[in-house]
């Protein structure tokens, strides 16, 4: 599954959760991908979004494990699908996640990146799985930065 975060117009954020059931939220979701103009305010995180995840919480995919605001990162947050990861973040909690990720560094990611114990987990665990999480874990940060400064929520994807 590849991740993708999209900071969120007043509009998309309405129509997102005024949709319900997974069929409609796939809808808007689809708009919204289909649709996307600013690159600026969406991060690609690829297939690293699970070792980030991983990394800034508590090892395993679980959406509240670790602390927040780390946790909410990439999994944590209001899940609106039931098959896919569709995961929504309040423009208040972006900005609490954004401080929150200016305090990771690459020492303390790659400590918690080897710490990862989860049978689960396929990734390699090697200096080259963790350079791509690293880079990818990056662009998750300025992505926030930027969600953050606009005032807009975030939505993260992986289908």
């Amino acid at each position: 599954m590849l991740g993708v975060h999209f900071a969120l117009t007043a509009d998309q954020e309405r129509a997102l959760l005024s949709a319900e059931g997974d069929a409609n939220v796939g809808e808007v979701l689809e708009d919204i991908e289909e649709n996307w103009a600013e690159d600026d305010l969406s991060a690609s995180t690829d297939k690293a979004w699970d070792a980030i995840h991983r990394s800034l919480g508590n090892g395993s995919l679980d959406p509240d494990g670790g602390r927040y605001p780390l946790s909410h990162a990439i999994l944590g947050g209001r899940h609106l699908h039931e098959e896919y990861y569709v995961v929504y973040v309040t423009a208040a909690e972006a900005r609490d996640v954004n401080t929150a990720l200016n305090q990771v560094d690459e020492g303390w990611l790659r400590r918690r990146f080897d710490a990862i114990d989860d049978p689960d987990y396929n990734g390699p665990q090697n200096d080259e799985d963790f350079s791509y999480t690293w880079q990818n874990f990056l662009g998750v940060r300025v992505f926030y930065e930027r969600a953050a400064n606009a005032g807009r929520a975030v939505l993260f994807t992986a289908t």
